[in-house]
């Protein structure tokens, strides 16, 4: 077949369709490639929900006990949960659910609705008055932030809200989220003595303003038309609360006499946002599916800049993600121009310019197709395909350079041009094409992977793998037909003359080929020692981000109020406000930032927590502010979390140990253990647990004789005492679009002193009494906070990493401690190490799943193009030879090895496979026409030495730009240094292995003959 059909013949044969075909794929991939969606990130599915459970007047413990517990129980019921996560406070309770890393994206929508459905049915096994809620649509990105400052919060709203709208018709944005909102609602505050002087209730005022307010129909009558009757009096306004009448036993009296009637805000607010120090209401907007993030950012910017506001607004742009991506497109154009131009001048260097001219139009050519499949496949220029499309240059020259050298070395020989250039095929095309689809499948592992990562990670697959063959195609299609038109007639050949070079690569493998023994022991013993030499290499899951963002989580003790969180937070920006490093600082108390980014996780609603998004100068501003925030003295108590942004799917905090058992006494002693080790830790900082101390609570015991004799019971008592601290509902009253609710409560200085509160009226069917004829007060300590995780008590200690310090080396260093610590635990208690590392392992075992059948594709793509099992698994056995490079360049530079450097691996051994298996398919060419195997051996490497350091120098040029980025330099470094060791290795090591594999007594006919049935 390949001899009656060559394909670079057809190719040079027909000169006007291919130059067509040319100039058709660079027209077409360059308008798909500036027409493809760009984003920062690719989209990954978050898989876990919250569910919310809220029942008025519970503890933490009831909450715990009655409603978490049942929850669980019955969520568990769902196979495709991995974890239940939960944590309980006074009156509610949250459930994070997070299903198994390998369930496929397309599935999570149908669970979700098992796990709704769920819900629904639960009611009966709850107590009576819980509520509850499921949330899982928090997983959009909010790439370009805005805050508007300047005015109070009723009309930042408004403003906000008109931006929305706007917003909202802006060709490529998706949702707009406006946050920062306080509720208003008008509030009746009464005084409990006064009222019960005139024989009324705050709980029966609240019930006459709820039947005001209601919306009731008076029916209808149908005459020739319906008409309908409606009845007036519902309340509008502040003015119509104060005169409503409520009747009591005197008579009738106006709400207005016996409260004050007032139009605010909620007290106290359920969060609070502030920019540079100022009250602001922030709006963020996401990107719709496949836009261009670059245009958006660009409209969003006109937009705002032609905004008329009100006087003394401000409408501040916090984030673009606009700018990152322009960056990173950027950076891709500059390492492609970077990349082009080593490939140029490594082919001038080795082959003449014109052969250098021909490879290096191979770039394009093949990066222009790859754009055009791209677009098919709905893959947007984003941070890993635009790594890919990186990586590839690095790679994609190789089958241009072994076909224009081959090209070059017919011609030299006195071949004519079409023959020269149909030896691209018949000698060439095969060895290439499976060398080519070893590379693929070797990155098959991260494209099927089922899980986060993998989804995360997975288009370097796709891209890389159709880069890599639309190259080969490229290489016996393009190039031949280049090659015959281009390359130069070949000079006459003079009196054999060899360079130093080939002299001393010859002598190295007679010498090799002599001590063959030698050579194979020795290489394995350096294999041996790039393994012991990887335990010393630090060990990362997703590095760091060069954004200039600082994240600081203030962690208020369990059960702070809100007032209180937001005092501390104001020394924070006391502290920092004015800083030449900082340039702009958003704080959010009592919820978190939106997502800005997609890696990062917004912290669930609490009083007791805020955080602070801080946007650095630049990188090295960044740092200074971090030194900053970590030097500021808090009051006790106060945790603070300064972290970075990291590039990839990461935990909260990368360093997490969960103490797991019954009784939360001895939790808290484990746990007191084991911050004690982790404090003593060399690169931990800000060791913290997620309980916090016990805290003072109030329970009323009511004496059930007295509630008998008073004719009344505990949910009627709770009910008034609720009304007069808390507040009652007292219906609802429009206005405009919105509905503020109306809420009676007793007066502030009756709310705020407990010592008043066993004098409170309470109306019971016998008479109005105080609440000290009814029972008496306790106090007693309760944890504020109580977390579980699969139904079982759950302490979690947690930390940060120092500076250029990797969560796994902290964990390595307190193994020792940890384990020691386990083993005296009762049984019953156990300590888990989460955080980065078991996402790190969770990720990985994504990828080792497939690694068997990788090496199965593997050795079937090397047993159809060699046909013998021993030369296969010469092959196979093979691609471990980076090692060597790749442990004595993370060594050498103090890179860490991550998941992203697990890549560059992988391809690594593609590589090399890559180059052996041409290595020994010349071998065994030469071996079958009667050579001598050493003399074949010899041949063969010789031949394929200048194509394999081209390849290889060319690559490694070509990384060396890549090598300074945070995300890909660790890949990068595994790429040159691998590729350095293991050309080597190949060029000396692999025909050493080959001669001690197969080198038989008997005539070289005979070895051929029986080396074919190997």
């Amino acid at each position: 077949m390949m001899e009656r059909f060559n394909v670079s013949r057809w190719a040079v044969g027909h000169p006007a369709l291919v130059s067509f075909m040319m100039a058709c794929l660079f027209l077409a991939g360059g308008y798909g490639f500036f027409h493809l969606g760009r984003a920062e990130d690719p989209a990954f599915t978050l898989k876990n929900m919250v569910v919310s459970a809220q029942w008025p007047g519970a503890s933490a413990q009831q909450m715990q006990q009655q409603v978490a517990a049942v929850l669980e129980q019955r969520l568990r019921d769902v196979e495709a949960i991995d974890s239940l996560s939960t944590y309980c406070v006074a009156a509610s309770c949250v459930t994070q659910i997070f299903l198994r890393d390998d369930e496929r994206k397309e599935h999570v929508p149908v669970i979700w609705q098992q796990v709704r459905n769920k819900l629904s049915d639960l009611g009966p096994d709850l107590p009576s008055g819980v509520a509850l809620a499921a949330n899982d649509d928090y997983a959009d990105v909010y790439g370009y932030v805005f805050a508007l400052t300047g005015g109070e919060n009723a009309d930042l709203i408004k403003k906000a809200e008109d931006l929305k709208k706007l917003f909202q018709t802006v060709h490529g944005a998706g949702k707009v989220q406006v946050s920062g909102e306080i509720p208003q609602q008008i509030t009746v505050e009464v005084d409990p003595q006064q009222s019960a002087a005139r024989g009324i209730t705050l709980d029966q005022l609240a019930r006459a303003l709820r039947n005001q307010s209601a919306l009731a129909s008076g029916g209808s009558v149908d005459f020739t038309t319906t008409v309908p009757l409606r009845v007036s009096g519902a309340l509008d306004g502040v003015r119509a609360v104060a005169e409503t009448p409520v009747a009591g036993p005197s008579g009738l009296v106006r709400v207005g006499d016996i409260a004050q009637v007032s139009r605010g805000y909620a007290s106290p607010a359920p969060a609070l946002i502030r920019y540079n120090g100022k009250p602001a209401v922030v709006i963020a907007v996401a990107m719709a599916e496949g836009a261009d993030g670059m245009t958006l950012g660009k409209t969003l910017r006109n937009v705002a800049a032609t905004l008329t506001l009100p006087a003394g607004m401000v409408l501040t742009q916090v984030e673009d993600q606009s700018g990152v991506i322009r960056e990173a497109v950027n950076t891709f154009l500059i390492k492609f121009v970077v990349a082009l131009s080593v490939v140029l001048l490594v082919a001038f260097v080795s082959l003449g310019w014109r052969a250098g001219i021909i490879v290096a139009c191979s770039v394009p050519l093949t990066l222009a197709g790859v754009s055009l499949l791209m677009g098919m496949a709905h893959i947007g220029l984003d941070r890993i395909s635009l790594g890919a499309l990186i990586l590839s240059l690095g790679l994609l020259v190789d089958d241009a350079i072994i076909s224009i050298e081959a090209m070059v070395v017919q011609l030299e020989h006195g071949r004519s041009r079409e023959d020269a250039a149909s030896f691209a095929w018949s000698h060439t095309a095969f060895p290439m094409l499976t060398g080519t689809v070893l590379t693929v499948i070797s990155f098959l592992p991260v494209g099927l992977a089922h899980s986060t990562t993998g989804e995360y990670a997975g288009e370097i697959f796709w891209v890389s793998g159709a880069a890599l063959l639309l190259s080969w195609g490229v290489a016996v299609v393009f190039i031949p037909f280049l090659g015959v038109h281009l390359l130069p007639a070949p000079k006459p050949v003079r009196m054999a003359y060899e360079p130093f070079s080939t002299i001393l690569l010859r002598l190295v493998l007679g010498t090799s080929l002599r001590y063959k023994a030698v050579v194979a022991g020795g290489t394995c013993v350096l294999l041996v020692v790039a393994c012991v030499g990887f335990l010393f290499v630090d060990q990362q899951f997703f590095p760091q981000s060069d954004r200039p963002e600082v994240m600081v989580d203030v962690a208020m003790p369990p059960g702070t109020a809100l007032a209180e969180t937001g005092k501390t937070v104001a020394l924070l920006e006391k502290h920092l406000s004015g800083q030449s490093s900082l340039r702009h600082m958003q704080v959010h108390i009592g919820d978190g930032a939106p997502r800005f980014y997609l890696p990062y996780a917004p912290a669930t609603p609490s009083a007791a927590h805020a955080t602070l998004l801080l946007v650095a100068q630049d990188l090295k501003a960044r740092e200074t502010l971090i030194h900053q925030v970590e030097t500021i003295s808090l009051p006790s108590g106060v945790h603070l979390h300064v972290q970075r942004l990291s590039l990839g799917p990461t935990a909260d905090f990368p360093v997490q140990y969960r103490i797991i058992g019954p009784d939360p006494e001895k939790l808290r002693s484990v746990a007191q253990d084991v911050d004690k080790i982790l404090r003593s830790t060399e690169g931990a900082v800000s060791v913290q647990a997620d309980w916090g101390n016990r805290t003072p609570s109030l329970t009323f015991e009511a004496d059930p004789a007295r509630l008998a004799h008073f004719q009344t019971d505990r949910a009627s008592v709770a009910a008034q005492l609720q009304a007069a601290l808390t507040g009652a509902d007292g219906g609802d009253v429009p206005d405009g679009p919105h509905h503020r609710p109306v809420v009676v409560r007793a007066i502030q200085s009756v709310r705020s002193d407990p010592g008043q509160w066993m004098t409170l009226p309470v109306a019971t069917g016998a008479a109005v009494v105080p609440l000290s004829q009814l029972g008496s007060m306790r106090v007693s300590t309760d944890y504020p906070i109580l977390w579980q995780r699969n139904g079982v008590l759950c302490m979690t200690v947690q930390s940060a990493v120092a500076a250029d310090v990797q969560p796994a080396t902290v964990v390595q260093r307190a193994a020792s401690a940890m384990q020691a610590l386990s083993k005296t635990l009762p049984a019953g208690y156990r300590i888990e190490t989460g955080g980065d590392v078991e996402l790190s392992s969770t990720a990985d075992s994504a990828i080792f799943a497939f690694l068997p059948l990788t090496g199965g594709l593997i050795l079937l793509v090397l047993m159809v193009q060699l046909q013998s099992f021993s030369r296969s698994l010469l092959v196979l056995f093979s691609a471990p030879l980076g090692l060597v490079g790749m442990v004595g360049g993370l060594l050498l530079t103090g890179a860490p090895f991550g998941f992203v450097a697990l890549l560059g691996l992988i391809a690594l051994a593609g590589m090399i496979m890559r180059n052996t298996i041409l290595l020994v398919d010349q071998i065994q060419f030469n071996h079958s026409n009667a050579m001598p195997l050493h003399e074949a051996v010899i041949d063969a490497t010789m031949t394929r030495a200048r194509p394999v350091c081209l390849t290889a120098v060319a690559a490694i040029l070509a990384f060396i730009p890549l090598s300074f980025n945070v995300f890909w330099g660790p890949m990068a470094i595994v790429m040159i240094g691998g590729l350095a060791g293991g050309t080597v290795l190949t060029l000396v090591a692999v025909p050493a292995f080959y001669a001690l594999l197969f080198d038989r007594a008997g005539s070289p006919a005979q070895e051929a003959e029986g080396s074919a049935h190997v």
